[in-house]
C-alpha cells in the first residue's frame, strides 16, 4: 500500500468525526485545525493562507471531503515524506475520531490497544470509502490474535459469527471491529492481561513491521564480552535494545541484498551460535537453544532475500495477494452475473421462439387436419364415382348376356339374325365408349393418386423440416434449461401424431392403388368381354348367306359347306370380313 493511501484511511477518520451532523462537509475552522495538526505531526512548513485562498468565496459554510481533498493532496500531502513518526501522526486522528465513535465502558480493552485495533483495521480494510474491513480480513486478524494469545483457533464459533455477519452486511467498520474484539467473544477464558499482549504483538507485526523479537546475546566488538540484549527484526534492519520496554535503543544492524547469515561452531563456552555479515560489520550472536537458532537464521534470510526481490514484507505481501484475490473473485463473479443474464436473454429468445414454433406446428396440424377432411371427402367422391361405374358395368354385363342368349335362339332365322348383329354393333360401340371411360377413369385415378403422392411428399419434407427445427431447437437449449423438457416432450408428442397420420395417409394411398388396380382389372375384363363379342359376330356372320340360285360349276368347299357360296359372293365376303377385321384392330 503507498504511503499517501495509508495517511488518507486515517485522515479520513479524522475528517468523518469533524462531520457532527453526518452531512459530509465540515467547516472551515475545524479543517484549518486539522491541517495544521496534520502539517505538525507530518512536519510539513504550515501556509494558513494557502486554505484560505484555496475556498475563498462568498460562502462561509462548511467544506465536503470533495472540496478539502483537492488542497490535502497539493498542500499537504504532495509535500510529505517519510521522515515522520507514523504513529504520532495516527495518534492524531485517532484522538480527533475515537471519543464520538467508541464507548470505552462497554470495552474489555484499554484505549491504546483500541488504538492498535484502530491502526490494524486501516491496515486490512478496502481501498475504498466509507471504509471497511471484509469477512475474509475480519477471519485473517482474529486467527493472528488468538495465536498471539497462545489459543486454539475455534473455527466453529467463528462460523456462527460469520452466518450472522452474512445475514446483516457481510463486513465491519473500526469501530465494530473494535467492539468484537474488546467484547471479548473471541477471547473468552482469557484475562486482559494476554489479550492486550496479543494485540500488541499482531500490531507489532502488521504495523510496525515487526517479524521477530527476542533475547539473545551480542559479542562486543571492542571489549569482546557478550551481553544480552532484545533484538527486534524489522525488514530492512535489526534493532537491539537493553530492554524489551525498547527505553534504550544500543544499535542497528543494516540488512541490504549483499548481507549474509551463517551457522558457526560453539566456542568460548557459546552455544547456538551464529553470524550476521552486513556492508559494514559482523556481528556475532548467541541464541537460546538451536530452536531460537535457527528460527532467527531463517527469518533474517527471509528478509534479505526480500531485499534482493524488491519485495515488502511477507504480511504486505499476504495482504496483496489476497486483495487481488477477492478483486479476481469479484472480476469473476461479475463475469458470471453477465454470463448469466446473457444466458437468461438467449433462453428468453429461445422460449420465444419455440413459442412461434408450437403455433406454427398447431397451425399446421390444424391445415394437416383440413386437408385430411378434404382427401375424406374426395375419397368419399371417387369412391361413389366408383360404386357407379361398377352398377353401369353390372348392368352392361347383364344385358350382353341377355343378349347373347337371345342371339343364341335365334341363330335359325336370317332377319332376325340381322337384327341381332346390328344390336350386337351398337354394343361393341357402347362397349368401345365404356372402354374409352374407363380409359379416360383410370387417367383420373393415375391423375389422382399423383397429385396424393405429390401431398403425401410435401407433407413428409415438411414434417421433418418441422422434426429438425424442433431437434436442433432442443439440442441448443437442453444444456440451459432443463425446464424445456416438458415442451420437447409434447413436441414430441405433436411429432408422432403427424406421424401417425402420415402413416394414415399412406395407408389410405395404398387403398386408392388397390382400387386404381381393380378399375385396371375390370378394364381388361370389359376389353376381354369386346374381344369376345368381337368373335362371336365374326361367327354369326359367318351363318349368314343369301339363298340364291347357284351356278353349275365347279362347287367351292367354306367353312359354312360345299356350294355355301358362289365366287362372287365369296369374294364380297371376304371383302368384308377384311374390312371389319382392319376397323376391329383400329379400335383396340
Amino acid at each position: 500500500m503507498a504511503l499517501r493511501d495509508e495517511l488518507l484511511k486515517s485522515i479520513w477518520h479524522a475528517f468523518t468525526a469533524l462531520d457532527v451532523d453526518k452531512s459530509g462537509k465540515v467547516s472551515k475552522s475545524q479543517l484549518k485545525v486539522l491541517s495544521h495538526n496534520l502539517c505538525t505531526v507530518m512536519k510539513i512548513p504550515h501556509d494558513p493562507v494557502a486554505l484560505e485562498e484555496h475556498f475563498k468565496d462568498d460562502d462561509e459554510g462548511p467544506v465536503s471531503n470533495q472540496g478539502y481533498m483537492p488542497y490535502l493532496n497539493k498542500f499537504i500531502l504532495d509535500k510529505v515524506t517519510d521522515n515522520f513518526d507514523r504513529q504520532d501522526f495516527n495518534k492524531m486522528c485517532w484522538t480527533l475520531s475515537w471519543r464520538k465513535n467508541l464507548d470505552q465502558n462497554q470495552l474489555l480493552i484499554s484505549n491504546d490497544d483500541a488504538f492498535k485495533i484502530w491502526c490494524i483495521f486501516n491496515f486490512l480494510s478496502e481501498d475504498r470509502y466509507p471504509l471497511i474491513i471484509v469477512t475474509e480480513e475480519i477471519e485473517y486478524f482474529l486467527r493472528k490474535l488468538t495465536e498471539a494469545m497462545g489459543g486454539s483457533w475455534v473455527e466453529e464459533r467463528f462460523e456462527d459469527y460469520k452466518l450472522q455477519l452474512i445475514s446483516k452486511q457481510q463486513c465491519l467498520n473500526a469501530w465494530e471491529l473494535i467492539s468484537l474484539v474488546g467484547s471479548g467473544h473471541f477471547s473468552k477464558g482469557i484475562d486482559r492481561q494476554t489479550l492486550s499482549m496479543g494485540i500488541n504483538e499482531v500490531f507489532q507485526e502488521l504495523i510496525l513491521d515487526v517479524l521477530k523479537q527476542g533475547y539473545m546475546l551480542k559479542k562486543g566488538h571492542k571489549r569482546k564480552n557478550w551481553t544480552e540484549r532484545w533484538f527486534v527484526l524489522k525488514p530492512a534492519f535489526i534493532s537491539y535494545y537493553v530492554g524489551e520496554d525498547l527505553a534504550e535503543k544500543k544499535g542497528d544492524i543494516l540488512l541490504d541484498g549483499n548481507c549474509s547469515v551463517e551457522a558457526l561452531q560453539d566456542k568460548e563456552g557459546k552455544k547456538c551460535l551464529f553470524l550476521i555479515k552486513s556492508s559494514q560489520k559482523s556481528f556475532e550472536i548467541s541464541a537460546s537453544d538451536k530452536k531460537k537458532k535457527q528460527e532467527w537464521i531463517h527469518a533474517i534470510q527471509t528478509c534479505v532475500n526480500l531485499l534482493r526481490q524488491g519485495r515488502p514484507a511477507p504480511h504486505r505481501e499476504a495482504r496483496q495477494k489476497r486483495r487481488e484475490l477477492r478483486l479476481k473473485q469479484q472480476a469473476e463473479q461479475e463475469e458470471l452475473e453477465l454470463r448469466m443474464r446473457e444466458l437468461q436473454t438467449a433462453n428468453e429468445v429461445k422460449q420465444l421462439e419455440l413459442e412461434n414454433m408450437r403455433k406454427a406446428l398447431e397451425e399446421a396440424a390444424s391445415n394437416a387436419a383440413e386437408e385430411e377432411k378434404r382427401r375424406l371427402q374426395t375419397q368419399t367422391e371417387l369412391q361413389d364415382r366408383y360404386r357407379m361405374d361398377l352398377e353401369r358395368e353390372k348392368t352392361v354385363r347383364q344385358q350382353m348376356e341377355e343378349q347373347v342368349a337371345q342371339k343364341s335362339t335365334e341363330l335359325e332365322q336370317y332377319l332376325q339374325r340381322v337384327r341381332e348383329l346390328e344390336v350386337m354393333y351398337h354394343q361393341l360401340e357402347a362397349a368401345l365408349e365404356d372402354e374409352r371411360r374407363a380409359r379416360q377413369d383410370e387417367e383420373a385415378v393415375r391423375k389422382l393418386q399423383a397429385r396424393l403422392l405429390e401431398e403425401e411428399a410435401a407433407k413428409r419434407a415438411e414434417l421433418e423440416q418441422i422434426h429438425l427445427r424442433q431437434q436442433r431447437a432442443i439440442s441448443e437449449t437442453e444444456a440451459e434449461k432443463q425446464e424445456l423438457e416438458r415442451e420437447h416432450l409434447a413436441k414430441e408428442s405433436a411429432l408422432e401424431a403427424a406421424m401417425k397420420q402420415l402413416e394414415q395417409l399412406e395407408q389410405e394411398r395404398q387403398g386408392a392403388l388397390e382400387q386404381y388396380q381393380t378399375v385396371i382389372k375390370k378394364l381388361e375384363d370389359a376389353t376381354n368381354n369386346t374381344k369376345s363379342w368381337k368373335h362371336k359376330v365374326a361367327e354369326h356372320e359367318g351363318l349368314l348367306r343369301l339363298i340364291q340360285p347357284g351356278s353349275k360349276g365347279q362347287q367351292k368347299i367354306t367353312n359354312w359347306g360345299p356350294a355355301a357360296f358362289s365366287d362372287a359372293e365369296l369374294r364380297l365376303r371376304e371383302k368384308q370380313w377384311q374390312e371389319m377385321k382392319n376397323q376391329a384392330a383400329q379400335a383396340q
